[in-house]
Order: C-alpha cells, then sequence, then structure tokens
C-alpha cells in the first residue's frame, strides 16, 4: 500500500499534490502557512505529557494517542474532509492492521473545536476506493493536469504547477 495519512490529507485538496508527495517531491519547507502548522504542533505537543506523535510503521504518524483514541491536530477546520479523511485512513489501518478498534478527535486549537470521529462500514468502503485512486496516481509517469482551485494561492507547491 503506497497511502498513508499525508496523501489521503492530500487526495482531497489536490490529486497533483497526491503525485508529487508520492514520488517524494516535497513542498516548498519555508512556506509560511507550514511553519505555522509546525509551531501550533509544537505549542498544543508543549501542553500533553503523554501519548503524543507515535509513528507505526513507517506508514502513519499519529498526532497523539491516548489508549484508544486518535487525535489529529490541524491548524484550522477550513479542510475539514481532508482532515476527516485523514483520520479515518489512521482508524481504518490501525483496526486493518494492528487489530485495534479505536475512535478519533480532530482538534482545532485555535478554533477552540474539537470533533469527535468514528469509523463505519461506509467509511472503509470509500477509504478503499481513495486508496486505490492514490495507488493510481502515484504511479503515473507524470503528474495530473493542475487544477485552479480555492487553495491553489497559499500552496507550498504552486511554484510547481503555475510558475
Amino acid at each position: 500500500m503506497v497511502a498513508n495519512g499525508t496523501l489521503v490529507w492530500y487526495y482531497f485538496i489536490c490529486k497533483r499534490q497526491v503525485w508529487f508527495m508520492g514520488r517524494g517531491i516535497e513542498p516548498y519547507h519555508d512556506n509560511p502557512l507550514l511553519a505555522e502548522g509546525r509551531t501550533i504542533s509544537q505549542i498544543v505537543f508543549s501542553r500533553i505529557t503523554e501519548g503524543r506523535e507515535v509513528l507505526i510503521d513507517n506508514r502513519i504518524k499519529i498526532d497523539i494517542l491516548k489508549g484508544n483514541v486518535v487525535m489529529e491536530v490541524k491548524k484550522s477546520s477550513r479542510y475539514l474532509e481532508a482532515s476527516r479523511m485523514q483520520l479515518l485512513f489512521y482508524l481504518y489501518y490501525l483496526k486493518r492492521f494492528k487489530g485495534v478498534d479505536a475512535s478519533g478527535i480532530l482538534v482545532f486549537p485555535d478554533e477552540r473545536k474539537r470533533k469527535r470521529i468514528k469509523l463505519t462500514e461506509e467509511d472503509v468502503r470509500r477509504l478503499e476506493e481513495v486508496i486505490s485512486d492514490i495507488e493510481d496516481i502515484v504511479s503515473r509517469d507524470s503528474p495530473p493536469d493542475p487544477v485552479k482551485t480555492r487553495y491553489c494561492r497559499k500552496c507550498a507547491y504552486k511554484e510547481m504547477c503555475w510558475a
């Protein structure tokens, strides 16, 4: 399986980003939004004394794992569907490959919001389609054509698409 949580997140934002990340082409690391996301994670993690950042099988990096609850920290709820699907992927992976039935919580510290997430059979079917599509995208010789969306303006990859 090629898919990981990051690729699932990008899949719901931009298929071209899936190809770049799946091929190991990293975005511009000095992008202010990426730096802001790292800062938010550090602040949130500094408040937590246990269960933070767990790497499983070099495939998924869980922000916070407490018991059977997976927490994913996000800067904003602007990308809610992508964030939800990323967290569902983690729950799916844990259940399918580790036998762990977990629940999830999306955490938006700046907005002081939390959203509980539970993996359903419908989610499993959708994720399996997404995983298959991600594998197809990454296996292509060239990236999908760029598609202008509202996310392009602040994208760390925009120079690769629109320069």
